[in-house]
């Protein structure tokens, strides 16, 4: 008897990091409560107008009054897509000249540029260039695609500060890797850096130069907590760069500022009209987005302009507060400790390089939480969950990876669970480091 066999590429697939904890965690049998940051899953009501829609999606007027639910087109239906050219113009940014189609989610979106911007892992065709430390799903998405990936690396001073190698260097490992594309993440998952208008042009004069496609992931645009301008690809004229028209994608999503992660609902917006042709092709594969996601965030195209900007502000004073107190919190409770500067999305990125002795591996760490640490706080056992950053890297083998020392934190508890997140992330690597 012959039996089935896996192929090579689910025989070598591990869980993301960013899912470990909660992976293990879920295997524990005790009382302990876990306060769950490892995941950017945000706990948020949506905005007003989508929550009405779905509160009413079997109401009479709706779409689905009569418990009928068609495939939409491929692109997507009209009102979502043009929920999303809404919200980009509420940012500020023309929209003249965009084409767009929806997504299911950002992440479908991500994996559609890389197989159209891409060749395959193994020829002479370009591979995808990241900046570490780089948001761990394109990576997955390369390698489910059979893309290859290569990387400039940032480095996490120990002010807090995350810095990139000079344009000539990046210029250098341009020529040397030759890509296809660069992803940019403005407003950063994991390191919570916001790149200013300037880097983005240099980022994009470079893109020219070489031919790369110019990806900008802008899941947290308007998430930011500095007195910078809001930044995006869309502002970025032919004055800024000269050629940037048509070498330019955007990953948008409903999951991040508008607090639908569950809605599963995004958007791939480029001014290139053959790759959005293509994009579409290539999509009808897996037929469309869901079609009462789509109905819900298009709630979105009737609001105004001024009601839309309140609703970023509103977003913003959510999570300044808690960046600011984590960060001051988390070094006065771990001397030493480095804290990213918590200036933009909803991510910090903690570095123990300092503190922990030798060898210290942040997997052991989280995996130690997730399946026995416990620390009380008034009276009640507690766990924190966060996602180890090695992951989070891609460095040659036998390179040293500067996320072996470091964790990443998501602001997606409620405030009264994240005032706990100092004190619990303290207080489990005390007893950890004493076994």
């Amino acid at each position: 008897m012959t039996t089935p066999q896996l192929s090579a590429h689910f025989q070598s697939r591990k869980p993301s990091a960013i899912r470990l904890a909660q992976i293990e965690f879920s295997g524990r049998k005790d009382d302990t409560e876990a306060v769950n940051v490892a995941v950017g899953n945000v706990s948020l009501p949506m905005h007003p107008a989508m929550a009405q829609r779905m509160r009413r999606l079997g109401a009479p007027g709706s779409p689905f009054e009569h418990g009928v639910v068609m495939y939409s087109p491929t692109r997507g239906t009209p009102e979502c897509n043009e929920a999303f050219r809404h919200v980009i113009a509420a940012s500020g940014f023309p929209t003249d000249g965009l084409f767009l189609q929806v997504t299911a989610g950002g992440s479908q979106a991500m994996e559609l540029v890389i197989i159209g911007c891409c060749g395959p892992a193994g020829t002479a065709e370009r591979p995808l260039m990241l900046i570490d430390a780089a948001y761990t799903n394109y990576k997955g998405f390369a390698d489910r695609a059979g893309r290859a990936t290569v990387s400039i690396q940032r480095t996490l001073e120990t002010d807090g500060s995350f810095t990139l190698p000079s344009v000539e260097e990046i210029d250098a490992a341009i020529r040397r890797h030759q890509p296809g594309a660069l992803v940019v993440i403005p407003y950063d998952n994991p390191t919570g850096q916001l790149y200013d208008r300037k880097t983005l042009i240099d980022l994009a004069r470079l893109c020219v130069e070489h031919g790369l496609w110019l990806i900008s992931d802008e899941a947290y645009r308007e998430l930011y907590y500095t007195d910078a301008d809001v930044v995006s690809v869309w502002g970025l004229t032919e004055k800024d760069v000269p050629g940037i028209t048509g070498c330019r994608i955007s990953i948008e999503t409903a999951s991040k500022v508008w607090n639908a992660c569950g809605l599963r609902i995004g958007a791939l917006v480029t001014d290139h009209e053959t790759f959005h042709r293509q994009c579409i092709a290539e999509a009808t594969a897996s037929l469309c987005a869901s079609v009462p996601g789509q109905y819900i965030f298009g709630g979105l195209a009737h609001e105004s302009l001024d009601d839309l900007q309140a609703w970023f502000g509103q977003q913003r004073d959510h999570y300044r507060g808690m960046l600011e107190s984590f960060t001051r919190e988390t070094r006065a409770r771990i001397p030493g400790a480095i804290v990213s500067s918590p200036d933009a999305s909803i991510y910090s990125v903690v570095d123990l390089r300092d503190v922990a002795p030798k060898g210290f591996d942040a997997l052991y760490f989280v995996l130690y939480c997730a399946r026995r640490g416990r620390r009380e706080i008034h009276g009640h056992p507690y766990t924190l969950l966060t996602a180890p950053m090695a992951g989070f890297y891609s460095v040659p083998a036998g390179s040293p990876n500067p996320g072996k020392t470091q964790m990443r934190i998501a602001y997606v508890e409620t405030p009264e669970k994240m005032r706990m997140v100092p004190e619990l992330l303290g207080g489990l690597l005390e007893d950890y480091l004493k076994q």
